[in-house]
């Protein structure tokens, strides 16, 4: 079979499972809901019933904050891994993650009501994304090695811990139990209110990825290649970085910190599509995690009678050992 018809096929049948897995994920709670519920909880939403209110204020956000996670991490994971021409790169590991879970820490521990509201939070994450991702970028003119680059990220995401766990212990006890739970990471931290901003931001960084698919393709190359053949390389690394902050740092500030998503789907979607055009690999990416987050909190949401399982954990349950196999192959 040609390729690019395996490719379309893959493709349908990552978009047809998308319906399917939302559906599962909506029915998976312990209370049942029924399709008509989440009809009626939409467009006559009754306060007064419990099916309405579990339907509009809890799983349909929590659906929705799934599936941008999936994506939007994914996404940010491939640009990074494209930038540095790495597998091994992505914002968890370069410590982007650590930078708005840095500034989203400070937040709390101030204890400022304007700095701990929804937006101070989302803004303090956004900065800290961002200013990571400089601080990255700018060691990338310096350090030629990826290795020593990725190390340079571990090494950034130790210290900013190390901060972090220096102001755990000069805050209270309410200050220390916000972040905690922030850090721990939830999907369902969000009203339905919220969703039209996030989703805005989401496809705003969506959206703009889809715009430098052609300077990605080239990138595939290297740097210097990348020039000869006149693409801007620093405009189009500070469109990868300004795209990777806005998606991290979006994600981080509402869900906290989920590790390896954004590491582990754009490798297995180069696995499975064996491609470098990025319009087949950013689409891959955007299903692949969207359902990756979907299935992880389907396991969270049918175990919820007996554990609160994070979504981090079981991210980091089902990626570290992905991002093993990779490793192993590579060197292999």
């Amino acid at each position: 079979m040609h390729t690019s018809k395996k490719h379309r096929i893959t493709l349908i049948g990552l978009i047809l499972s998308l319906p399917l897995v939302i559906y599962v994920h909506l029915i998976s709670g312990q209370i049942d809901v029924s399709f008509n519920d989440y009809i009626e909880a939409l467009f006559s939403f009754d306060s007064d019933n419990t099916n309405h209110f579990i339907a509009r204020e809890i799983r349909i956000p929590r659906m929705f904050m799934a599936l941008f996670a999936g994506a939007g991490l994914s996404v940010a994971g491939l640009l990074m891994q494209t930038l540095f021409n790495n597998p091994l790169a992505g914002p968890y590991v370069l410590g982007i993650n650590s930078g708005s879970s840095l500034f989203v820490a400070f937040t709390f521990m101030t204890g400022i009501p304007l700095l701990t509201s929804d937006i101070g939070i989302v803004s303090a994450a956004l900065i800290g994304a961002f200013i990571f991702g400089l601080i990255i970028l700018s060691f990338s003119y310096f350090v030629r090695s990826h290795i020593s680059l990725l190390l340079i990220g571990l090494m950034l995401g130790s210290f900013t811990s190390a901060l972090v766990y220096i102001m755990q212990t000069a805050s209270n006890s309410h200050e220390l139990k916000a972040f905690t739970m922030w850090a721990m990471g939830s999907l369902q931290n969000v009203d339905i209110v919220q969703i039209p901003f996030i989703c805005s931001l989401f496809l705003l960084g969506i959206i703009t990825a889809f715009f430098i698919i052609k300077p990605l393709n080239v990138l595939v190359i290297g740097e210097k290649d990348a020039k000869l053949l006149g693409i801007n390389y620093r405009l189009v690394r500070i469109i990868i970085i300004i795209i990777t902050a806005l998606l991290t740092g979006l994600i981080t500030a509402y869900c906290g910190p989920i590790a390896f998503v954004g590491l582990a789907v754009p490798n297995l979607v180069k696995i499975i599509f064996k491609s470098q055009n990025h319009l087949i690999l950013l689409i891959s990416s955007i299903l692949i995690g969207g359902n990756f987050v979907l299935i992880c909190d389907i396991f969270i949401q049918l175990l919820e009678n007996n554990m609160n399982i994070p979504i981090n954990a079981i991210t980091s349950l089902i990626g570290a050992p992905f991002i093993v196999f990779i490793v192993l192959k590579k060197l292999a």
